[in-house]
């Protein structure tokens, strides 16, 4: 009986989404903007039209971010109905990445740990629940019940359920989460301090997830993009009849906030590859320049960032000068990151840069 090894084979990976990357990108470099002008901006230059009107788009940013998430995750399982099983282990290490860099963003050195004592106050403090904790919980669920779903229908059943059933259980979650623990509180979103709570907030996330799986029998680029408009158009006018709601459990601004990022999504996939182009690097290094961005502007433990050290003392030029430069810096870092961990780990690269990856198949013994 002759037994043959491991043999390897390069397989083609399928190409990324040409629109994700650039939504994705959109997203972070409207994030970093918005974060340091807001900690920068003088009261007057707050004032002008501009700005306002820039606060206004910054709206959308963090419900793109979350949306545009929730559709890679689904996106790259592609039509295998086996995928969310099989690449399982991958997804729950790439959460619980996501939450230990959520929960080290919000540490607050052991001067203030010492000083608050390990009470419930510190507790509270210290998982104080924010966007990659969001992102994180709800990739941690969504691939644990999609693993369990039956493979052919599954899939869509359970992700219209969370997509649909998150944000119409805020209101009831908040309200039996008042007399819970700080660190359950600011899960729920019923806490002070919980930026981007589960409830309703997970509800982007697997909108994108829900969007990027009907859309998955078309092709990317104009077919999609026009799917995604249809669809985001359609929910804007379902909210355009509905009253409007702008509380922090209301679905309704779910809904309209959901509208707004498909229509954004769709319309970077009918932009020119040249436009989509230049936001694409951005997009895909996105978590690293989100994480490398929030320490320089409003600090990190007991170090101040520029939030604390330049304070809101800047016109409008001057400000913009500091956000693009902090935009290409945290890039570059990342990039070169990137290109370190590469060369740690070759076998990892092609999944980045050639497009193929490594893959070890073994023939059957032969009598």
């Amino acid at each position: 009986m002759n037994r043959l090894g491991p043999q390897f084979t390069f397989e083609k990976q399928p190409r990324r989404h040409p629109g994700l990357d650039g939504a994705r990108g959109l997203a972070v470099v409207a994030m970093v903007m918005g974060h340091t002008l807001d900690a920068l901006l003088t009261p007057a230059a707050r004032a002008l039209p501009w700005v306002q009107h820039y606060w206004t788009f910054r709206g959308i940013t963090a419900p793109l971010f979350l949306l545009v998430s929730g559709w890679a995750v689904v996106a790259a399982l592609g039509t295998k109905p086996s995928a969310a099983r099989d690449i399982y282990g991958r997804r729950i290490r790439r959460a619980l990445l996501l939450l230990f860099l959520g929960y080290l963003l919000h540490w607050p050195g052991w001067a203030a740990v010492r000083d608050m004592g390990w009470t419930e106050r510190m507790l509270t403090h210290v998982l104080s629940f924010d966007a990659l904790q969001c992102i994180g919980f709800a990739l941690l669920f969504g691939s644990t019940l999609l693993a369990l779903a039956p493979a052919r229908w599954g899939r869509g059943v359970v992700l219209l359920a969370l997509a649909v059933g998150v944000p119409l259980a805020s209101a009831a979650m908040w309200r039996l989460g008042a007399g819970l623990p700080g660190p359950v509180q600011q899960f729920i979103g019923s806490a002070e301090g919980s930026r981007f709570p589960f409830f309703p907030w997970a509800g982007f996330f697997f909108a994108g997830a829900f969007a990027a799986h009907i859309f998955n029998v078309l092709r990317p680029g104009w077919p999609q993009g026009l799917a995604l408009l249809a669809l985001g158009a359609g929910l804007l006018g379902l909210t355009h009849w509905l009253p409007s709601d702008w509380s922090p459990t209301s679905p309704w601004m779910v809904a309209y906030r959901v509208g707004q990022g498909l229509m954004v999504l769709g319309a970077v996939n009918l932009a020119p590859q040249r436009l989509s182009g230049l936001l694409a690097p951005f997009g895909r290094l996105s978590l690293w320049i989100y994480v490398l961005h929030l320490p320089v502007v409003y600090g990190w433990a007991d170090i101040a960032g520029l939030a604390g050290r330049v304070g809101p003392t800047l016109g409008l030029p001057a400000a913009l000068g500091v956000s693009l430069a902090l935009l290409l810096v945290c890039a570059l870092v990342a990039r070169i990151g990137r290109w370190v961990r590469e060369q740690i780990r070759p076998w990892r690269a092609g999944s980045t840069t050639l497009d193929a990856s490594i893959s070890s198949t073994r023939v059957s013994p032969r009598v």
